[in-house]
């Protein structure tokens, strides 16, 4: 891992769910902090979220999840990630994800998880601590 490279993310809206306000400011944050993010769009398959990490190179993968899905689409993101051995992707999400299903995502191997109302700086800061990269705003 080249420490001195931006961290990568990708932020991806999965699903048939339309509204990707939060994935944008999200990315913005993240972008403003000084990584590269990678936003896919709306209605995105977990294939295409792995496929456009791979691609990428990325170095960590952030879903928005308003729809209720995201047992499912998680969870197979993370098969599909293993799958493809590309696993060191750290995946975190954040969206409307009742607090009694955190710990089946964290089982199932999402790292964090972020709700309405959480602060930018706080999601910024867990992305470089987590990913462990040090980025500083351009």
């Amino acid at each position: 891992m080249d420490t001195n490279a931006p961290i990568r993310v990708v932020v991806a809206k999965p699903g048939l769910d339309g509204h990707d306000r939060g994935a944008k400011v999200v990315a913005r944050a993240l972008r403003d902090a000084g990584m590269e993010v990678i936003y896919t769009g709306l209605h995105q398959t977990p294939e295409q979220i792995v496929d456009t990490a791979i691609a990428e190179d990325a170095d960590a993968i952030g879903m928005s999840v308003l729809s209720g899905a995201h047992l499912t689409l998680f969870k197979k993101v993370i098969e599909l990630l293993k799958a493809a051995d590309a696993d060191d992707i750290v995946v975190f999400g954040g969206g409307i994800i009742p607090e009694e299903d955190h710990q089946a995502l964290y089982d199932m191997g999402v790292k964090g998880i972020f709700t309405p109302g959480t602060r930018m700086d706080e999601c910024v800061d867990w992305v470089r601590n987590t990913v462990g990269k040090q980025t500083e705003p351009a």
